[in-house]
């Protein structure tokens, strides 16, 4: 009954899915008949909550109704928020009919007759006046009166009832009362249910409630419904009468109970009667149980919690149980009750453990008597209820043991109990997700844990894999969760202006901003990716140390506040590049996927989780995968059995060990193979030398299944544990069956002290897996090393080598595409990019603006080639020298490093915390055969630097080459030389500097942005480097897609390979006897493990083991488990406190079995510490410790009266800003004293180790010990130090704070750590006082003052005065001692006859190595001059200063005693004259210099003349460039920018520099410099519409847009599509709209509303422009580019002035019409559409003719193709330019300029590919050389990108072509003259024509003329043949004779003879002219002989046809 009246609250909630049909809003008035109510054979009250449930529905919409009337909104995530604003939330329970449900009916309606007729009157009022809706305050007046008189009748009809409800029992039998309420209890439930399936077969039907009815009218009708079916069946008068009572109940008819009473208001009664408590505990149950909406049912728990209900009433009527006696049926009735009550208990507690914890264990504490009296009366109470209290009290007893604690703070986790399943709908954990899904981030919904049970067995393995899992995955994923919470609420509290996030700290996560992925990465294990964050935020991160991106350190990124993100862990990190912002990250599987949508622009916000998430995934798979049957020694870790078993091996007959071989020293031969089941047959202590708890320990081991051994601090834990595994090992065949031993440590420092161990008696057989080792002696054994031995691939099976080789080789080839990609991509990050290759990337405009390089004085640098890149970005020479912009300046003093400060002392080496515990992360897989890390990364630096010297026009990684030799060159004595040179280094390291800065930075500059740039080089230094960070930009995104196929391709390779891998591992461990791992390899390697099937494990440091991680290493086959441990000492690190508090994350395998009772063995005998030390461990951690004698033995410390003692004192702490960590530099600065002192008393540094227990102290103190000083002595933390001991210790606590916090040193497992370390002597400082507040501190503090061990200072003795003492209560004390004695001094004479200045000092008694400091007494010359060393030092030379003459030029100098006048070097200055004529600038001493730095003027060769240094003017073959300015004026009738050298004496000039500054038709400025007709506009083209935008240069024709035409009014529109003019006028009616500031628009109807209003804007609006601005009715046009307002009569007559045929030209030219205001052209305006499109068609045709056709366009390009495959010469002497022409030729875009340009292009260089075949075939070497010095220069001119082919540049190329074919002939003719002697007049003629054709000046017409005539002239002396005749006479010749080409040869010397018939020479002749020998024999001429190709032009033979196809044309041959 109860679940159905909840059932209504939620109906008037949410009416569309529970009301009945009657009283549905959407039903009409009328409705289905109800059926009568039958009685039910069976029914219960949780049967009609079932059925009123059905799929859990109901009880969400309980709960959710609930979250909505207490919980804020915007904390609910609510389905029906829709019908929120128009619902009812506030309907209550009717008392009056829970009481008349208890009445006999007939009673009832006694009761009422009297009053029902009145109280139906004042009902019907009541409803009259709720129905008046414009009365509705009225009406709630009167409600609330009627109701105040209703609740006093009920409270005297209730009194009645009760009186007639004594008497009704006195009359009726117990049996009938209980008979008539179930009957009433059937009838009720019979209406509920039909009315509920009437509502869902309405809800089922699609019929939704009406949501905007307001909630009286909904009420009002929802009443009228009900009472009209009330009449129709008749019931109207069991209505009145109380018996449908509980109808009113279900449904809520009585309206004045609405407005008062609620749910929770019904919780909060203190007075319930007891049906109705009972009925509340059935659906509150119902309640907690349902599937769906866990933060609603939270919420209602919260609510319960809190409730009177809970708090008092159900105490009472659980306490009232027990005097109940009246109605035994309803004592029958109380085990149901009871179960209920528990139920709610284990719910409420698990939901909320921290604020119900009190509450629910007073109720636990009431039920167990009641539970008891009701079984003793014979009450029938299941066992169930039993066990169910046991599950409640162990949880209090739990919780109230944390609270107790102080670590149960919050109600953060639903815990449950025992084997109480997970809630319904919770996912189970084997498929659960490893990594955080976005539900977790987003939902506030609590996860459910069980904590780790300590107090008894777990009920089933399920339930233990499923604890441990969650467990485990919540301590990773809650820091992410919660910090992402933290931070996402952050981002919102920054909108508002609270904090900015970047200032926030973030407790659970590090942020890090502004995250670039910027190179991929090939490394072994896959493809990684270098990224890129910002980290100006982190300056302070000392990254050495830093905890932060750590080896295997989870990373998210996301770039939309975590709706979607990547996961990735650090795969590598270096400090040096941390520093820079970059980490190295591989991408989980799933993310990896969506790495082809990430472009280079994105930038994240990646946030680290402190957790290690490496070991997290490798042991939350290895819990998922195992199987529960699977799983070993069940019996003992699930089920906790103490009853242990020998293992299985040992149960087989005739087993026997042989524990000879751990025998002590003479008893190895009395010890004999026995059964060591046999308690009896076991050696004795002192045969095997082992004390009493260590023979324990060892037989346990070796005799029990699984053996638990605790070892104390230096009770030798590992020396047993060596033992035990020699033991195993030496009986290998007892156990082994070709399986290994598995050897399993929590280090990897614990793993090597252990395998060491065990290779002191195995030499073979050994493999360490995994790790890092710092063991000389494993390195062999190592995994890695074992698969690179030589030999070890020949024995594999052929299928893994192959497979190997294959798929390496794939690798290979992707990892060469990947690389040849993040190359490139590295390069810019690594300097500046040269323009080159950014050129696709930047716009034509740009490109030509950027190698337009301005100067300041017109001339440009000349020498070295300049990068334009690199002048543009202000970091070229010449632009650094000359402008030396002031951001150089800023950027470079805000980044400088402090050059000039004094060099640091070198400090103390530590290991660094972040390298420790990467060494504990790294699990080092094998690399790739014959390729290790530093192999590829030597490969990936030798690839870098030779791309980086192509790609960067400036690299910040490559020292200055010219740097270095400038300073080599520099000579002692120049101090302004090297002054000038340091100021110059400072300079460039500044501006790197900057570079880096800028490179950087992602900001860049947008589109939009660069659209508006018309000159690159105006643009301000910051806006330059945004622009080329966009360039770069583009360059790197296409490089990223480039490598994203490849990275696939990579990525799956390296994970088969891995496979193959594994099984050659698996080749390797398959033979070895043991096999070493750390708890983290164990679970990555569990597959191999899997099929290794070790039988024996043995795990030490089991106790700082997650039990998680212990499980993972439990192999199916394992029959032999040996912990060793110690949880008294350090305890496995979790990464949630309140988890490893309050769920015992932190209790290992090893402590909850040993707390469990669990047998084990405690070793009892330490032999480490002195008894003083050890009496801090026992009692206080250790119940018993016993001293070995050895430890009795120790000496004292010297120097210090004490060996233990405690300083106390009172200072404060500080905070390290990184982290969590802090410092104390009170202690830090007393510690270092202490050990200097301490290293004064005699003791090695070894000796000493400080430990302190935390990181940041640890750093403070590494500032304050100089290496020099403190080399050897170990610094560590306290926690890295387990295992470790040493002689004495010094511990500084650090924490002293005024809140009296001390950390983790409260707990007693590292206090056991910190204070067993010590051997001999033990110093502390702390603050005691605060530390005394701890029991355990205050326990060994009590035991310390009695030794008096404990003060605010410290005694120290000295060694040499034993009664002399000094106190130190600070650093500074110890300067008292300051030798480490006292205050007396040393006294010592020494062996000089000195005595020691020291003061009294313990060290170095007989002064072998102390130095006397006094000055030396002996006399070192003849002139009496003492030695100026101290006595110590050995006497030099006598070095002091006196004047003596130099005799080679008799200066005086002043010079050390001991040298000769000869030797010195005269420092005056040199007299004499150079041979220039000026004074030698050198010193007297030194050789006269033979470069003349003395400025005089130079005459050059081109006849200008300069001021250059005096040695310059000499070096007549090399001449400095010519900066005399160019006076030509060019033809284009500009003058000339150039200098005399850039335009090469006037031959070459520069181009034209002369901006055009026309303007385009388009309305652009033309930015092209001079040309013979201005191109196409390149700029973004700015045509749009509303429809679309043209995305084309401007200067291409645009596509019209065919959409139609939107211009449209109230009173006309357009009918033509939108490119077409308009046929619709302007409108003249004015805009009716009002302004947002209230005023009328005014603008005109159907345009833009103008944003300027005429009384807002009156200044701006009615400024006079065109006069009529100011006339009140003017209307306006805004302007949609400028957003200028203009008049509007005088706007449409302007615009309609081109149609105007008295318009001026300029107003009719073919061009847009432009802002009367500003010029801007106006491209968009509907109002002048019809003329804007008019314009633009004709702007069209413009283009159209500029750019031409296209298919003009194409004809072009192929005819082009044409030629250039014609143009033989081009394509074989100039193959690069070739090939860029025709690369260039398949772009598209080109326009018939761009065509004429190439066409032009391809004639110049086919005319000079001639040119250089000429120079190849016919001239000498000499010749040649200078010949394509002149050709090399022209090319440069003609290829360079300013060349346009303007008129100017033309003219150049043709007479320099001319100049230059006129010199290849005249070399052409001297070289085929040969030897032949030539006329003088010749040879006069030919140094002519030489000398005009090399000359440097412009080849004019008349030099031109002037060369044709010489060569007529020595035409007959000097032919073109060099045959001595001319080319007629060689033609007639040739004619005459008639032999075919290849029949003409010549002699050694040049004379031309003929061989007929086949050609081929058969016989030997003498040459008529010099008697040579011609011919030759058998078709081979004679030596010196060959083909005269200048006779015929034949190449060959003509007797070898093969040989002599080239004689003939190709042509003629394909004619044949």
């Amino acid at each position: 009954l109860a679940v159905v009246s909840v059932m209504t609250y939620v109906s008037v909630i949410h009416p569309p899915s529970f009301l009945p049909p009657s009283l549905s809003p959407a039903s009409s008035s009328k409705t289905k008949p109800r059926p009568a109510i039958k009685r039910s054979d069976s029914s219960s009250l949780i049967r009609g909550a079932e059925r009123a449930d059905g799929d859990g529905r109901l009880l969400n919409c309980v709960t959710s109704c609930l979250a909505q009337v207490d919980t804020p909104s915007d904390q609910l995530t609510d389905p029906y928020s829709r019908h929120r604003s128009s619902l009812v939330p506030r309907i209550s329970w009717n008392k009056k009919a829970v009481k008349a449900w208890t009445m006999n009916k007939d009673e009832v309606a006694m009761n009422n007759q009297e009053e029902s007729q009145d109280k139906d009157g004042k009902m019907e009022c009541l409803t009259r006046k709720d129905r008046g809706m414009g009365e509705a305050e009225e009406g709630e007046q009167q409600r609330e009166q009627v109701q105040e008189e209703v609740a006093e009748e009920e409270e005297v009809q209730a009194e009645e009832a009760g009186e007639e409800e004594v008497v009704q029992e006195e009359r009726v039998t117990e049996e009938e009362e209980v008979a008539e309420e179930e009957d009433m209890q059937e009838e009720y439930l019979q209406v509920a249910d039909w009315r509920l399936g009437e509502a869902e077969e309405k809800t089922e039907g699609g019929q939704m409630s009406r949501g905007g009815e307001t909630e009286g009218q909904w009420c009002r009708e929802t009443e009228g419904q009900w009472c009209r079916e009330a009449e129709e069946e008749g019931l109207e008068e069991k209505v009145r009468e109380g018996e449908v009572a509980m109808g009113e109940g279900i449904v809520e008819m009585v309206p004045q109970k609405c407005a008062k009473l609620e749910l929770k208001a019904l919780l909060d009664e203190r007075t319930l009667r007891q049906d109705l408590v009972q009925l509340l505990c059935q659906v509150l149950r119902k309640a907690f149980q349902s599937k769906h909406d866990r933060r609603i049912v939270l919420h209602l728990a919260r609510v319960v919690k809190d409730s009177a209900f809970f708090q008092t009433v159900l105490p009472h009527y659980v306490t009232g149980m027990m005097t109940d006696y009246s109605v035994p049926a309803r004592r029958e009735q109380y085990p149901l009750h009871l179960d209920n009550i528990i139920s709610i208990l284990l719910d409420v507690v698990s939901m909320l453990p921290s604020s119900s914890v009190r509450s629910v264990s007073m109720l636990a504490a009431l039920l167990k008597p009641v539970v008891n009296l009701l079984r003793a009366s014979g009450i029938d109470i299941s066992d169930t209820i039993d066990e169910d209290l046991e599950k409640i009290q162990g949880m209090v007893d739990h919780l109230q043991e944390k609270a107790r604690e102080g670590t149960l703070r919050s109600d953060n986790y639903t815990i449950l109990i025992g084997n109480e399943d997970a809630p319904p709908g919770e996912e189970d954990f084997r498929t659960m997700t490893i990594y955080p899904t976005p539900e977790e981030f987003k939902q506030d919904q609590k996860p459910i844990l069980r904590p780790n049970i300590m107090s008894q067995s777990y009920p089933s393995t399920h339930v233990y894999l499923d604890t441990h899992f969650r467990l485990l995955r919540e301590d990773f994923v809650r820091p992410l969760r919660e910090g992402i919470r933290e931070l996402l609420q952050s981002q919102h509290d920054e909108t508002i202006g609270i904090v900015p996030m970047r200032k926030r700290r973030f407790d659970d996560i590090r942020v890090y901003f502004d995250t670039h992925l910027i190179v991929p990465l090939c490394t072994p294990t896959g493809t990684a990716y270098r990224v890129q964050f910002d980290a100006r935020p982190l300056e302070f991160v000392r990254w050495e140390n830093s905890k932060r991106l750590l080896y295997g350190s989870l990373v998210c990124l996301s770039m939309d506040n975590f709706e979607t993100f990547l996961f990735a862990t650090v795969s590598d990190r270096d400090p040096k590049l941390l520093k820079e912002g970059q980490v190295q990250l591989s991408f989980s599987r799933d993310s990896r996927a969506e790495l082809a949508n990430v472009q280079a622009s994105h930038s994240f916000l990646m946030v680290e989780t402190t957790a290690y998430f490496e070991a997290y995934r490798y042991v939350l798979e290895g819990l998922q995968e195992q199987e529960e049957d699977g799983l070993p020694f069940q019996r003992y870790i699930v089920e906790c059995n103490p009853d242990v078993r020998p293992p299985v091996y040992l149960t087989q007959i005739g087993r026997t060990y042989d524990l000879s071989c751990i025998a002590a020293e003479g008893h190895k031969s009395s010890i004999k193979p026995f059964n060591p089941l046999n308690d009896d047959a076991w050696p004795t202590e002192e045969h095997l030398g082992l004390d009493e708890s260590q023979l324990k320990a060892v037989k346990l081991a070796l005799t029990k299944e699984m053996a638990i051994i605790q070892g104390p601090p230096g009770t030798g834990k590992t020396y047993v544990g060596l033992k035990i595994a020699q033991a195993l090992l030496e009986n290998l065949e007892v156990w082994s069956q070709k399986t290994p031993m598995l050897v399993v440590c929590y280090t990897n420092h614990a793993l090597d002290q252990f395998l060491e161990g065990i290779h002191g008696f195995l030499r073979r057989g050994i493999v360490r897996v995994g790790g890092r080792s710092n063991s000389e002696i494993l390195k062999r054994f190592a995994l890695r090393e074992l698969t690179r031995a030589s030999g070890f691939h020949r024995d594999l099976p052929s299928h893994l080598r192959k497979a190997y080789s294959e798929i390496y080789s794939e690798m290979r080839v992707a990892e060469h595409q990947i690389m040849k990609q993040s190359v490139q991509m590295e390069c810019t990050l690594r300097g500046v990019i040269n323009e080159r290759f950014l050129q696709q990337y930047i716009s034509d405009e740009h490109w030509y603006s950027l190698n337009l390089l301005p100067t300041t004085d017109g001339f440009v640098p000349v020498g070295e080639k300049l990068s334009v890149m690199k002048e543009w970005l202000g970091l070229g020479d010449y632009v650094f020298q000359q402008a030396r912009p002031a951001e150089f300046a800023a950027n470079g003093n805000a980044d400088a490093n402090g050059e000039g400060v004094a060099e640091e002392e070198e400090l103390l080496e530590m290991d660094e915390e972040a390298d420790l515990i990467q060494a504990e992360r790294i699990l080092l897989d094998a690399e790739p055969r014959g390729r290790d890390a530093r192999e590829r990364k030597r490969e990936q630096e030798e690839t870098m630097a030779e791309l980086a010297k192509l790609m960067l026009a400036m690299n910040l990684d490559k020292p200055d080459e010219e740097q270095q030799s400038q300073e080599q060159q520099q000579g002692q004595g120049q101090a302004a030389g090297a002054e000038e040179w340091e100021t110059q280094r400072h300079q460039k390291r500044k501006m790197k500097q900057m570079i880096r800065k800028e490179l950087r930075k992602s900001s860049v500059m947008t589109e939009e942005e660069e659209m508006q740039v018309l000159n690159v080089w105006l643009l301000p230094l910051k806006d330059r480097w945004k622009l080329y960070r966009l360039w770069v930009l583009r360059y790197r995104t296409e490089l990223r897609a480039k490598a994203l196929q490849a990275e696939q391709i990579y990525q799956d390779a390296a994970e088969r390979l891995a496979e193959v891998r594994r099984h050659e591992d698996l080749c390797v461990l398959r033979e070895a006897k043991v096999i070493g791992m750390t708890t983290t390899g164990a679970a990555k390697y569990r597959q191999a493990l899997q099929v290794l099937r070790p039988r024996l494990i043995i795990v030490e440091e089991a106790a700082e083991v997650l039990e998680a991680h212990t499980i993972t290493t439990l192999s199916q086959d394992c029959q032999h488990l040996i912990l060793i441990g110690d949880h008294q000492q350090l305890r496995p690190s979790a990464t949630v406190y309140e988890l490893a508090k309050n769920f015992n994350l932190e209790v290992s395998m090893f402590e909850r079995l040993v707390k469990m009772n669990f047998p084990f063995v405690r070793l009892n005998y330490q032999h480490r510490m002195r008894p003083e030390i050890a009496r801090l461990l026992t009692p206080h951690i250790y119940p018993e410790l016993e001293n070995h004698p050895s430890v009795l033995e120790y000496e004292n410390i010297k120097g210090i009266l004490t060996n233990l003692f405690f300083v106390d004192h009172k200072s404060r702490e500080e905070e390290i800003k990184d982290g969590r960590s802090h410092q104390n530099l009170h202690e830090a600065q007393f510690v270092v004293a202490l050990c200097r002192y301490l290293l004064c008393q005699d003791y090695q540094p070894s000796q000493i180790t400080i430990l302190t227990t935390y990181t940041g102290q640890l750093f403070c103190l590494r500032k304050l010990m100089p290496s020099k000083e403190f080399t050897g002595v170990k610094v560590h933390v306290v926690d890295k130090y387990q295992g470790e001991e040493n002689d004495i210790v010094i511990l500084s606590l650090v924490r002293s704070n005024l809140q009296g916090k001390v950390g983790f040193l409260q707990i007693a497992n590292r206090v056991c750590v910190a204070l067993s370390r010590a051997k001999k002597g033990l110093y502390c400082l702390g603050n005691m006082e605060m530390f005394s507040k701890v029991k355990l501190w205050s326990n060994i503090l009590h035991t310390l003052r009695e030794k008096g061990q404990v003060g605010q200072a410290l005694t120290l003795s000295c060694q040499n005065h034993p009664e002399t003492r000094t106190l130190v209560f600070c650093a500074n004390d110890f300067k008292k001692v300051p030798e480490g004695g006292c205050s007396k001094p040393c006294e010592y004479r020494l062996d000089c006859g000195h005595v020691c200045i020291r003061m009294c000092h313990p060290y170095d008694v007989d002064h072998k190595e102390y130095k006397c400091t006094k000055d030396c007494p002996k006399v070192l010359c003849t002139l009496g001059h003492k030695c100026p060393r101290r006595c110590h030092q050995k006497c030099g030379e006598c070095m002091v200063r006196i004047e003596k003459v130099i005799p080679q030029c008799q200066h005086k100098q002043m010079m050390p005693c001991h040298q000769e006048p000869e030797s010195f070097t005269c420092q005056e200055p040199c007299q004499k004259t150079l041979s220039c004529g000026h004074p030698c600038q050198a010193r007297c001493g030194e050789q006269c210099s033979a470069f003349c730095k003395v400025p005089v003027t130079m005459t050059l060769k081109c006849g200008h003349t300069q001021e250059e240094a005096c040695s310059t003017t000499k070096n007549t073959t090399k001449q400095p460039p010519c900066r005399t300015r160019c006076p030509a004026m060019l033809k284009c009738g500009h003058p000339c920018s150039g200098s005399c050298h850039t335009c090469h004496q006037g031959r070459l000039h520069k181009a034209c520099t002369h901006h055009c500054k026309n303007i385009l038709p388009c309305s652009h400025q033309c930015r092209v410099p001079c040309t013979r007709g201005c191109p196409p506009c390149t700029r973004p083209c700015e045509n749009r519409c509303v429809h679309s935008v043209c995305k084309k240069k401007c200067g291409q024709p645009c596509a019209p847009c065919v959409e139609p035409c939107e211009w449209r009014c109230a009173h006309q529109s357009c009918t033509k599509l939108c490119h077409e003019p308009c046929d619709r006028p302007p409108c003249t009616e004015k805009c009716d709209k009002v302004l947002p500031c209230g005023h009328p628009c005014i603008g005109l109807c159907g345009d833009p509303c103008p944003k300027k209003c005429r009384v807002c804007d009156r200044e701006e609006v009615t400024e006079i422009f065109f006069g009529n601005e100011d006339e009140p009715d003017s209307c306006f046009i805004e302007l949609e580019g400028c957003r200028h307002i203009i008049e509007s009569t005088a706007m449409d007559h302007y615009m309609g002035m081109d149609e105007d045929e008295g318009a001026d030209l300029d107003q009719r030219a073919i061009r847009l019409k432009e802002c009367p205001k500003c010029r801007r052209p106006i491209r968009r305006n509907v109002r002048y559409g019809a003329h804007v499109n008019r314009s633009l068609a004709e702007i069209e045709k413009v283009k159209v003719q500029i750019n031409g056709l296209q298919s003009d366009i194409q004809q072009k390009k192929k005819e082009l193709r044409l030629l250039l495959k014609s143009k033989l010469n081009l394509m074989e002497y100039l193959p690069k330019e070739h090939a860029e022409i025709s690369e260039k030729l398949e772009k598209s875009g080109l326009s018939l300029i761009d065509l004429w340009q190439q066409e032009n292009l391809i004639s110049f260089l086919e005319r000079f590919g001639e040119l250089i075949k000429m120079q190849k075939e016919n001239m000498s070497f000499v010749n040649g050389y200078s010949f394509s010095l002149h050709v090399g220069e022209c090319l440069n001119f003609l290829l360079n990108t300013s060349q346009i082919f303007s008129d100017q540049q033309v003219s150049d190329l043709e007479r320099e072509i001319k100049r230059l074919s006129h010199l290849a002939e005249l070399y052409m003719r001297c070289q085929k003259a040969g030897t032949r002697v030539l006329g003088i007049s010749v040879n006069a003629k030919v140094r002519q024509m030489r000398e005009i054709l090399e000359d440097t000046q412009p080849f004019t017409e008349e030099k031109d003329l002037e060369v044709k005539r010489i060569f007529k002239e020595i035409d007959a002396d000097l032919p073109r043949t060099g045959l001595g005749i001319s080319d007629e006479e060689r033609v007639m010749i040739v004619k005459a004779i008639g032999l075919a080409p290849g029949h003409w040869y010549k002699c050694r010397n040049g004379h031309v003879y003929a061989i007929g018939d086949c050609g081929g020479a058969m016989e030997s002749r003498r040459c008529p002219e010099c008697n040579e020998t011609i011919g030759g024999a058998n078709h081979a001429l004679a030596q010196g002989n060959s083909v005269a190709t200048e006779m015929d032009g034949a190449r060959h033979a003509a007797w070898s046809e093969g040989a002599n196809l080239q004689n003939f044309d190709p042509g003629d041959l394909r004619d044949l």
